[in-house]
């Protein structure tokens, strides 16, 4: 690991503009199907599963690489979600799929996260898809600035020491996972049940 905070604090506080049965679109990269990033991930869960009652840990349907939020559901136009979609089709087709190593991992304050490597293919998406945004919208939400990519495997659930994940994960030498990536998915997600969690408005192909 290469940071350790000493306290972590409960990520499930809410955020400007959540609430409970608020939907959000955004887009994120998703793993249905990649059994080998299931397989970390699974190992991340066992090894911290007597954590549980701190860590909410992160089942296989919801893991993801979050990448570029558009804005909640009923403050935007489904109109131009559709544009957007489709402007992401002609951007995206130009951006080659690849392959990504995924962990080992870094505890943030908030997170037990993995690091993705290499990251300039996720920042490659990253940018289509802003200026697929930016193709109909004025605006594009969220700053390009700051975007580190990686996958979480447990979030903290509460304020509380670090000392005991960090025991934990100082034990451990896992195989990192090797993900294919051949897509991007634009999703409604919400977190009314301490988790995100999703419905698929679109999947859209790299080239």
């Amino acid at each position: 690991m290469t940071m350790q905070p000493e306290i972590m604090r409960n990520h499930w506080w809410w955020r400007p503009g959540w609430s409970v049965g608020r939907r959000f679109y955004t887009w994120h990269l998703t793993f249905e199907g990649q059994e080998d990033v299931h397989r970390i991930a699974g190992e991340y869960r066992s090894a911290l599963a007597p954590l549980g009652d701190v860590l909410t840990l992160i089942p296989d349907q919801w893991l993801h690489l979050t990448m570029q939020g558009i804005g909640f559901v009923g403050e935007t136009r489904e109109q131009d979600v559709n544009a957007i979609v489709e402007a992401a089709h002609a951007r995206l087709a130009a951006v080659p799929a690849f392959d990504l190593r995924i962990g080992p991992e870094v505890l943030d304050p908030e997170a037990v996260l993995l690091h993705v490597h290499p990251d300039s293919p996720v920042r490659a998406v990253r940018s289509a898809i802003r200026n697929a945004i930016g193709d109909v919208l004025e605006e594009i939400p969220e700053k390009a600035e700051g975007f580190t990519p990686h996958v979480s495997v447990a979030y903290s659930a509460g304020d509380e020491p670090t000392s005991p994940i960090v025991e934990i994960l100082d034990d451990l030498d896992l195989t990192p996972a090797r993900a294919q990536i051949r897509s991007a998915e634009l999703i409604v997600i919400h977190r009314d049940n301490q988790m995100y969690e999703w419905e698929r408005f679109a999947k859209v192909p790299l080239g």
